[in-house]
């Protein structure tokens, strides 16, 4: 993987996944300065690109918690002083739903608002799209050595989808119009999780012990896994071992779980990763026959990519694509893992060059 500064984006003419942007524009600017953002529950990314030469040349990016600003204005300018020099246009890519210039996440309590951004930090223009909207437009800028195929399928052509397991379950839609993709986001991981088995049906009533409603985001997530976690041991007889209870005391997270189950040191840690595998597989199946996805479906996030080692990719397969009378639609479509975590900083970056006015 290139170090950020060497990054360098294509002229939108040459890229491998064509996109069409709102502005109509088929080729970036001649020159600008964009702010591209990915803000998610747990971190949030920042960069600043230059466009030269039809080219977008990263100049320097900055990634840290999401909750070491009390806002996001905060946040830029600890990134950029406005002072030195005016951002031409910014994209900022939110895990949240997007209305109109405002959203607020629903796993972090910052609210932002474009408009007062644009005005405090003097930056001519701010959009404001969906992270796994950014991720789609951001796949654009990837190449071969960016993905792990899990299925090569027999279509390459047609609307595809991202699904990203994280801190929550993003999914976005890629609408093929014959020449180009149309990226537009969802919130399709907030839908009901469907039981399929005894087992499934257990998982339900006890996470229906602690959350109203139980979505696919319970389960295909950094918290699902906890929560399939603790599902697990509550119905298993052998106690958790004293090792990992004091791990779980320092780092109460889903890579404590899948780090013992990468070790082989937990057989319950391994089940853990072996459902939350399996209801991805099944939900991105889903996501495929809602959006009948021939071009593709892309599994991004940052949980998938660090356990590569965990995924059966025989089982994850077979389980995609068990659908009974859909089956042959399913073996036709490839299956992939974005391995580059700065999909959708790149996306947004494009996104922003594009809404410059030149």
């Amino acid at each position: 993987m290139k170090n950020f500064q060497e990054i360098v984006l294509p002229d939108i003419s040459d890229v491998s996944i064509p996109m069409a942007y709102p502005s109509g524009q088929k080729k970036l600017p001649v020159s600008g300065l964009v702010l591209a953002a990915d803000v998610g529950g747990t971190k949030t990314e920042l960069a600043l690109f230059q466009i030269k030469e039809g080219k977008l040349l990263a100049l320097k990016n900055q990634r840290y918690a999401t909750t070491d600003h009390q806002s996001f204005i905060e946040a830029i300018r600890n990134f950029h002083d406005e002072q030195s020099s005016v951002i031409d246009c910014a994209c900022l890519g939110v895990a949240g739903t997007v209305d109109g210039d405002k959203v607020k996440g629903v796993n972090f309590t910052w609210e932002i608002d474009a408009k007062k951004i644009a005005s405090d930090l003097r930056i001519k223009t701010v959009l404001l799209i969906n992270d796994l909207q950014a991720n789609a437009y951001g796949l654009s800028a990837l190449d071969d050595s960016d993905f792990e195929i899990i299925a090569k399928g027999e279509k390459d052509e047609g609307n595809a989808v991202v699904i990203s397991p994280g801190t929550g379950l993003g999914e976005a839609g890629m609408f093929w119009d014959g020449t180009y993709y149309h990226p537009y986001a969802t919130e399709g991981g907030h839908c009901n999780f469907a039981p399929s088995n005894e087992l499934d049906a257990e998982l339900w009533k006890f996470l229906k012990n602690s959350f109203e409603h139980v979505s696919w985001e319970r389960l295909i997530s950094g918290q699902g896994i906890l929560n399939i976690y603790q599902f697990l041991r509550s119905s298993n007889t052998e106690k958790e071992p004293e090792w990992l209870t004091e791990q779980l005391k320092i780092d109460h997270s889903a890579k404590t779980i899948s780090a013992a189950a990468i070790d082989k040191k937990d057989p319950v840690c391994i089940e853990t990763m072996q459902l939350f595998f399996k209801y991805l597989a099944i939900e991105s199946s889903q996501l495929a026959l809602k959006t009948k996805a021939t071009g593709g479906i892309f599994i991004g996030g940052g949980i998938v990519p660090k356990n590569l080692s965990l995924i059966d990719k025989k089982e994850f397969y077979k389980t995609f694509i068990n659908t009974g009378r859909m089956e042959h639609l399913l073996k036709n479509i490839p299956v992939k893992i974005v391995l580059n975590d700065k999909t959708a900083l790149m996306g947004a970056a494009y996104y922003a060059a594009m809404g410059i006015s030149n």
